[in-house]
């Protein structure tokens, strides 16, 4: 009866933690590469379709993401094994690139790279492996018609919507039958696309665990996908941490903030990631149980106008500081957002295409059944929709139903001006004794928290947040805390 080999992890004559395959006689042979024990091994060997290998910085995703392509080749697909690996830019793509020029020659003496007019990789058999950008859903129709069994994408945080990558998965098939089909990704929490990352993946799985609960949907025709997270821990990373230890240290002086240093090292997907309000934004402080409006506060709306985008109607109330039992003393000012209406189908960033007098009806309605006869004051929009591209403007529609609007507060720096005021107020609110108003939000405002404690700055104008994000109902909300208030009939917030 002869035995299996067994791998083995020890230390080389370079001092390098170098894997080997000791067989039954107990001949050592050093291997190339191989999986890790906890992650990386369940990455390779994980049949589920679409496999998102998250968690902190370090514990070798993008080599365990190469190497489940790798796997495949020299099975007997030939040509027809392809695969694709997607950065968002070309320059990101550098450190996948690398990676693959330390490995694949050592794997495949015979494989050949080209870089030029597009990088990618020709294997022996004929499988090839591309590396390409995309930067957005347009970038689909380069690919439209293309087969890859294999599609990949690396730091998925990086696109702001799931647009691109759920367009892509059309592509990724094969007509060889018994052909893997794989959708794989790699990622840490930080980064813009946050949101929709851990909405899809149901994260974060539960601590202490390295893969995740099946996600299980069927189709409209009966068949059947799946999906699962694989965290991955940088104390699994034995090779990294042995070669350099100060790996760690130099992670947590490079974050540049709490919610960067809790993802990079701890892969915590319960961070406020992206920048324009992440060092700010306290759950436990502004997030809060829903009171009864007083009797003496007044309430009023605001609206970001969309259509093929999302429309966002917020309602607010404004303290004239009164006490509020369930939430104590308030300051004369203060500022509650305490209903909304978001418009959209359910996928990031879609509007729901509704007419301006569907929307102004839906607004009548919801004002009815939450606030029953109680005034409602008309509170800032954007100018947009008093453009007149027909015979009627978006406002002059919604009039006819009783829904006025003033202009929000518009010129040169308001943009940047109204996010710091909304920094400013949410600051405030943190503080034990205030003698300005805050910002509070009630927690029926779902969508609120799911779009704009996590909206990402731009990264070439720091003070405002990144167009590409879904900032609809931070639109939205920058125009009530900005917007003069004389024009609503309340008291001027000073700021700081």
């Amino acid at each position: 009866m002869s035995l299996a080999p067994t791998l083995v992890w020890e230390v080389d004559e370079e001092n390098q933690l170098s894997p080997f395959l000791i067989e039954a006689n107990e001949d050592r042979r050093r291997v190339t590469w191989a999986p890790q024990p906890g992650s990386q091994e369940a990455f390779l060997e994980c049949p589920v379709f679409e496999v998102l290998y998250e968690g902190t910085r370090g514990p070798g995703k993008t080599d365990a993401l190469l190497m489940d392509f790798a796997q495949h080749v020299g099975q007997g697909w030939g040509a027809e094994w392809k695969g694709i690996l997607f950065r968002r830019t070309y320059p990101e793509l550098e450190d996948v690139i690398q990676k693959s020029l330390k490995w694949f020659p050592l794997l495949f003496p015979k494989a050949r790279f080209t870089s030029s007019p597009n990088p990618e990789w020709t294997f022996p058999d004929g499988e090839k492996l591309y590396f390409r950008n995309i930067k957005n859903v347009d970038g689909y129709w380069d690919y439209h018609g293309h087969a890859y069994p294999w599609i990949a994408w690396e730091e998925l945080t990086t696109w702001p919507d799931d647009k691109c990558y759920l367009m892509m998965m059309s592509v990724c098939r094969s007509t060889t039958p018994g052909m893997p089909r794989k959708y794989r990704s790699t990622t840490n929490p930080f980064g813009r696309g946050h949101n929709w990352v851990r909405s899809r993946f149901h994260l974060p799985i539960e601590r202490g665990k390295v893969v995740g609960r099946v996600i299980r949907e069927t189709d409209e025709d009966g068949g059947t996908n799946e999906r699962v997270a694989i965290h991955g821990y940088l104390e699994e990373n034995r090779v990294l941490l042995h070669a350099d230890p100060g790996y760690k240290s130099r992670l947590r002086q490079s974050a540049t903030s709490e919610s960067m240093e809790r993802a990079w090292l701890h892969g915590d997907w319960d961070i406020i990631a992206g920048g324009m309000f992440d060092d700010i934004w306290d759950k436990g402080v502004h997030f809060i149980t829903p009171f009864p409006i007083p009797d003496t506060w007044i309430i009023d709306r605001a609206f970001d106008w969309g259509s093929s985008r999302p429309f966002s109607v917020g309602w607010y109330a404004q303290s004239d500081g009164c006490d509020v039992p369930g939430f104590g003393p308030t300051r004369r000012g203060d500022v509650f957002r305490i209903a909304e209406w978001y418009g959209w189908t359910g996928n990031v960033d879609e509007g729901c295409r509704m007419t301006a007098s569907q929307v102004a009806e839906g607004i009548r309605e919801r004002e009815k059944r939450i606030f029953g006869e109680r005034k409602i004051r008309p509170g800032p929009a954007d100018s947009q929709i008093w453009a007149t591209d027909q015979d009627e403007s978006v406002a002059q529609i919604m009039a006819k139903f009783g829904v006025y609007w003033v202009r929000a507060s518009k010129g040169p720096g308001t943009r940047e001006l109204g996010w710091q005021r909304i920094r400013d107020m949410l600051r405030v609110a943190k503080q034990g004794s205030r003698e300005e108003p805050g910002f509070f939000v009630f927690d029926c405002c779902e969508q609120f928290f799911r779009t704009v404690p996590s909206l990402s700055r731009d990264s070439r104008k720091i003070d405002d947040v990144d167009t590409e994000s879904e900032d609809h109902v931070g639109d939205e909300v920058r125009y009530r805390l900005f917007t003069r208030p004389s024009r609503m009939g309340v008291k001027p917030f000073q700021g700081r």
